[in-house]
């Protein structure tokens, strides 16, 4: 089944923020009334920040039950859990230590460990997880993430998913380390196979600096060798991208 995908533009970045909220709230509000759980990816940089301060608050807080909800992150930098570059510390300043998600449903990324090190311990803990000892991820419910959170960098990355990486075709491993054009370079990331597992793909793009790199993406030819945010098209899911004007600018099929 062909990912089904769609494309919301609002107003603001604000509005933006907003409609995204409300997109984690119904996601996690389905998922633990079908389930129990709600996994979630997280994703780094300033626009999730924004999301998570906002997730934070009223009246999104009140509406998820946090007991139920297993975070995970889409990528993280080779450091520290304190550093200021770290995705695990930005989510846990920003949500984390807003709400009550139990201490054991944190499944952070070990950015202090050697990379290929902690790439192998993280996808242990995935497979353990989602109940899959070996072979590729599952687009089934109960065997895989509800919700993977991105964005997409002016050179058409996503996660740490970096344009003509080798680790762009790897299609057996559920984690990888690599070593990027970026500061830091050391990352590791989940693979593509993992996030088109997902029952959603939630891209949130703003700003003008985005709008030729979020037209090539997703109105001009494939190819994701150079376009890695190509690559994301869920088996059994779908892609949702929510995206401010002025990102849409130069959409014409929006």
């Amino acid at each position: 089944m062909s990912a089904i995908v769609d494309v919301d533009v609002q107003p603001s970045a604000d509005a933006v923020m907003r409609a995204a909220a409300e997109q984690v709230v119904d996601a996690a509000v389905g998922a633990a009334r079908a389930s129990g759980r709600f996994a979630i990816a997280l994703a780094g940089g300033a626009t999730p920040r924004q999301l998570y301060t906002l997730l934070a608050t009223p009246p999104y807080v009140a509406r998820v039950e946090w007991r139920a909800v297993h975070v995970f992150w889409g990528d993280e930098r080779g450091v520290p859990p304190d550093d200021p570059a770290s995705n695990y510390r930005m989510a846990r300043a920003t949500l984390l230590a807003q709400v009550s998600v139990a201490p054991e449903h944190v499944h952070r990324i070990h950015g202090e460990e050697a990379p290929p090190v902690a790439a192998t311990a993280y996808e242990r803990e995935l497979r353990a997880a989602f109940a899959t000892p070996t072979g590729p991820p599952r687009p089934l419910a109960g065997a895989r993430l509800d919700l993977v959170l991105l964005g997409m960098g002016d050179n058409g990355h996503t996660a740490s998913l970096f344009p003509h990486s080798p680790v762009l075709d790897e299609r057996q491993r559920w984690v990888v380390a690599d070593h990027v054009d970026a500061t830091p370079p050391a990352r590791v990331t989940l693979t593509a196979p993992v996030i088109n597992a997902a029952a959603l793909a939630l891209f949130l793009v703003v700003g003008a600096a985005k709008a030729a790199m979020l037209r090539r993406v997703l109105e001009g030819p494939r190819d994701p060798a150079a376009l890695p945010a190509q690559l994301v098209a869920p088996t059994n899911g779908r892609v949702r991208w929510i995206v401010d004007a002025a990102a849409a600018a130069q959409l014409t099929k929006c």
